[in-house]
């Protein structure tokens, strides 16, 4: 396995942080408790978090609306 070219890093640089980046203005906007903590998890492990974030805005619409 090979080192990232810097085009490669730069597009998953540019694509974690832009996810992040919404990822926190869509905590804020929805009232989700932490969004920074979040968008910092989105953007460090966003395989991992991302579908975690999106499992906890489900859960957290539905205990709204019950």
């Amino acid at each position: 396995m090979t080192a990232p070219s810097s085009a490669e890093f730069l597009v998953a640089f540019t694509v974690a942080a832009a996810t992040g980046t919404v990822v926190f203005f869509h905590a804020d906007r929805n009232q989700i408790r932490y969004p920074s903590a979040w968008a910092s998890a989105v953007f460090l492990f966003l395989g991992f978090a991302l579908p975690l974030y999106v499992l906890n805005v489900r859960r957290e619409r539905r205990k709204r609306n019950s």
